[in-house]
């Protein structure tokens, strides 16, 4: 097995067996959602259907970029894809990295359109790659390999520093994701992948021409612990000293949500560390267009189709409950509820210019 493949299968065991989750909380614990007594609406009138770059879903929700390239991440995706189509939400494939470099291997991608035919599929690639030199080519074979409705590139700088032998050459990224962007039809979207994504970073990459962004800040899957783990086990005790001291770097979730919502009035998904109805709902009121969630997604998936069928379908009761309570009949609604920022988030906010009082109560726009 290459290398490449062996990291894969690393790092859904880790996922799964270790503990790899951030210490510091995502911030959706510092927002409340004002409860509405008088409703003036009935929970059967929810609507939670939404469009994503002109898909449509039943509900605001994406299985965030996993896995691939294994046997084992292969059966995962099936798992999860089986889901998707079911309840009619969106999925995301793991870095098709390694089926491009193995082409042996595509069959663990490709799978997920084999079996949801009318889910909206994210494909997905990564900075580093664009680096090195590829492009558009090679984008187009990452699309075409999951008949992708849009095309993540995620941005995983902590993760390469940390990693043995990581790919750490970030320099004339933003150049290639604007030729990028130019030379598709598909929707780029800019995924990071567990550290946030900042307000500068945003205006700079709207400027480039993506259509969108998937924040996954921190308070979720900390890929710095995943890499300590890694070290440990090869042997790498730099790689592993840095993994474990960078283990709760970036930016947390809520807070990098709002930030990206008021540079940019693209597409945002809004993930890392969002694991309930009621975190959906706080989303969504600062202006998210859509939710993310992998690592609770995947920990059901390997008990079987039933588990974590059970799962999407509470997340979606709680979520449903929450825009009756505030009286939203949908996500349109839903994105102007009244809500309230207090805490560490509210500092943050305004150490960076922005009003949390203010944001919260325009619901991002």
């Amino acid at each position: 097995m290459s290398d490449i493949r062996s990291r894969k299968g690393r790092h859904i065991r880790i996922s799964l067996d270790e503990r790899v989750e951030a210490d510091v909380p995502t911030g959706f614990e510092d927002v409340t959602l004002v409860h509405r007594c008088l409703p003036e609406i009935d929970l059967d009138d929810v609507d939670m259907s939404t469009t994503l770059f002109g898909h449509k879903l039943s509900a605001p929700f994406i299985i965030s970029a996993i896995t691939g390239g294994t046997d084992e991440a292969g059966k995962i995706n099936e798992t999860l894809a089986k889901t998707a189509e079911k309840f009619g939400i969106g999925i995301g494939v793991g870095s098709q990295r390694v089926a491009i470099e193995h082409p042996e291997v595509e069959g663990t991608f490709s799978v997920v359109r084999e079996v949801a035919p009318n889910a909206f599929v994210m494909a997905n690639l990564g900075c580093p790659q664009l680096a090195l030199g590829w492009g558009a080519k090679q984008a187009k074979k990452a699309i075409g390999m999951v008949d992708a409705d849009a095309l993540a590139i995620h941005m995983n700088p902590l993760q390469e520093a940390v990693q043995v032998r990581g790919d750490t050459k970030y320099a004339g990224i933003l150049g290639k994701v604007k030729e990028l962007a130019a030379s598709l039809d598909t929707p780029l979207v800019m995924k990071e992948t567990g550290c946030g994504i900042s307000k500068e970073d945003a205006a700079r990459l709207d400027n480039a021409g993506v259509a969108g962004f998937e924040i996954s800040g921190l308070g979720g899957t900390s890929w710095a612990a995943v890499e300590h783990h890694i070290a440990r086990e090869v042997g790498e005790p730099l790689q592993e000293y840095l993994g474990k001291s960078m283990w709760n770097w970036g930016i947390p979730s809520a807070s990098s949500l709002i930030e990206v919502r008021t540079s940019t009035e693209k597409v945002v998904i809004a993930s890392g560390g969002l694991r309930t109805g009621q975190d959906a709902a706080r989303a969504l009121s600062l202006g998210a267009d859509a939710i993310g969630i992998a690592k609770p997604f995947m920990e059901k998936a390997v008990q079987g189709s039933k588990a974590l069928e059970e799962h999407v379908e509470a997340i979606l009761a709680e979520l449903r409950v929450c825009m009756f309570l505030v009286g939203a009949k949908n996500i349109k609604e839903m994105r102007r509820v009244s809500a309230v920022v207090t805490g560490w988030t509210a500092e943050w906010l305004r150490a960076r210019g922005l009003d949390p009082a203010l944001y919260a109560a325009r619901g991002g726009g």
